[in-house]
């Protein structure tokens, strides 16, 4: 097992110390979970594509095994098992495609009719715990026309039609993709959000864009008391959007005061689902208080959407003091894709030795149709697309006077883009990659020998990665971001070798 492994298992192990489970259980009490949303439209897709969503008001978690929904009192449907977490949501579906989109919590054969249903909220002992609509009737708001679900204005207000509209939510998709009005697992579109509340919200750069176009989503805090770690889930329609690189903001280092270890990547590999997860490393364990932002996701739109599309968290988000989770409102973002702009890509993308040393030389054929410059970009050794300029002519140079590139290694293949824009808009990129030969792998401080001071250089930084100041790019001539033993390998292999 190699030591980059074992770090990520004992960090693991630590977070699953910290933070596992939901600790202790609250007893349920009149009001504890409401009945917070009912689609009982169904969606455009299928009249049978109904759900009820639960929220718990209290700042503990709260068992809902052997719970229950009394339906007229004639028809009973059961929870088998299930928690709820503390100002969180639990989302029953008639089957686990009523929200396509959307995880469910427990799936019940639901029919609820649209004439009206009374609806009463049961614990583990039958004590009635809340009820909607408990007189009978009409349901208090919600749709077959628009398919808007019925929402829940006020969760500590009671069962009168005043506490209940129809949403206008979005991003939410019955069975087969239809739109539907509501927010599943999600603050309702009708909540009135408490001044001076603690959220942990998202904030698009754009709330409109064309295809192509890029944008920034901000996850900012409000209102944090004694923060120390966070672990969020980001859903994302992969098919309409690109994740494109992730940056860590100050908020939990204190501006860089506090050492913090900071994790991004996309669950189990595949996109749509982003995890992002960030702890402070030091002793005592403290947390910090106040607002500020956390972190900043950029994407990319990669085709037009006729409604808007949500980036949202999973309901096993959390956020944590030293001892125990915090509570927070967890608030999405939509944004809304239309039709690109047309701008031509570049063609003829050719990466080449430049003239001078440690340089590569993009060129490239114009836009036809002109462009007002071309952004290029060089994909970092994480993965990531990194900007490197944007030239208005035809062609860029990579070399050590380029802040956030140069540093090149002999025989490292480097990949980079270039997308022509115009005002607002972008053209799909264009990739290509190059080398830079003259030069000897393992010779870190470019002396065209690898000798005893490319050992020393590299026994100076062992173990170091790009996340420490100072990190030399040379060293790292295995372009990972980490300075170890296959750097150390590289020189191995070309010890006492001369250039040219």
């Amino acid at each position: 097992m190699n030591n980059r492994l074992k770090a990520k298992i004992s960090l693991l192990a630590m977070l699953i110390s910290m933070f596992g489970g939901y600790g202790n259980v609250l007893a349920a009490s009149s009001g504890s979970v409401v009945i917070n949303e009912v689609a009982w439209a169904g969606s455009p897709d299928s009249a049978n594509d109904e759900w009820i969503e639960l929220y718990n008001t209290t700042s503990s978690p709260i068992d809902l095994t052997g719970w229950s929904i009394k339906d007229d009192v004639t028809t009973t449907y059961n929870i088998a098992s299930g928690t709820i977490p503390a100002h969180g949501y639990f989302l029953i579906e008639d089957s686990e495609n009523a929200v396509s989109n959307v995880q469910s919590d427990a799936i019940i054969n639901i029919s609820l009719a649209n004439s009206g249903d009374s609806l009463q909220l049961l614990d583990n002992t039958a004590a009635i715990i809340d009820t909607v609509d408990g007189s009978g009737g009409a349901w208090y708001a919600g749709n077959n026309t628009g398919f808007a679900s019925m929402e829940r204005k006020d969760a500590s207000a009671g069962d009168v039609a005043s506490n209940f509209a129809n949403s206008t939510g979005t991003g939410a998709l019955g069975s087969a993709g239809g739109a539907i009005l509501a927010t599943p697992k999600a603050l309702n579109s009708v909540s009135v959000v408490p001044q001076n509340a603690e959220q942990i919200k998202l904030e698009a750069s754009t709330s409109s864009l064309a295809v192509n176009q890029e944008f920034t989503v901000l996850a900012k805090i409000s209102n944090a008391n004694n923060l120390f770690a966070y672990g969020f889930e980001l859903n994302y329609d992969s098919q309409l959007l690109e994740m494109e690189t992730v940056t860590k903001k100050a908020f939990l280092g204190n501006n860089g005061a506090v050492n913090t270890s900071f994790q991004t990547g996309l669950k189990g590999g595949q996109a749509g689902h982003l995890l992002v997860a960030e702890a402070r490393t030091i002793n005592p364990k403290v947390g910090v208080s106040g607002n500020g932002d956390l972190f900043e996701v950029k994407f990319k739109a990669k085709s037009a959407s006729a409604n808007p599309i949500n980036i949202s968290f999973a309901a096993n988000s959390f956020a944590s003091s030293p001892t125990e989770d915090l509570v927070f409102q967890y608030l999405p973002v939509a944004v809304t894709v239309g039709q690109q702009i047309s701008v031509a890509p570049i063609t003829n993308l050719i990466v080449a030795e430049d003239t001078a040393r440690y340089a590569l030389k993009l060129t490239w054929t114009a836009s036809a149709g002109g462009a007002d410059k071309y952004k290029v970009e060089r994909k970092n050794a994480h993965g990531e697309w990194v900007v490197l300029g944007e030239p208005t002519a035809a062609t860029f140079i990579d070399n050590d006077a380029v802040t956030t590139a140069g540093k090149l290694i002999p025989e490292v293949t480097y990949n980079y883009r270039v997308t022509a824009e115009k005002g607002t808009a972008q053209s799909l990129s264009v990739e290509a990659g190059g080398e830079e030969s003259r030069g000897i792998r393992g010779d870190n401080n470019r002396t065209d020998l690898v000798d005893g001071r490319d050992l020393q250089r590299i026994a100076m930084h062992f173990a170091e990665d790009d996340t420490v100041s100072g990190f030399d790019a040379l060293i790292d001539t295995t372009y990972d971001a980490r300075v170890d033993g296959s750097d150390l390998i590289d020189l191995g292999a070309n010890f006492a070798q001369a250039y040219p």
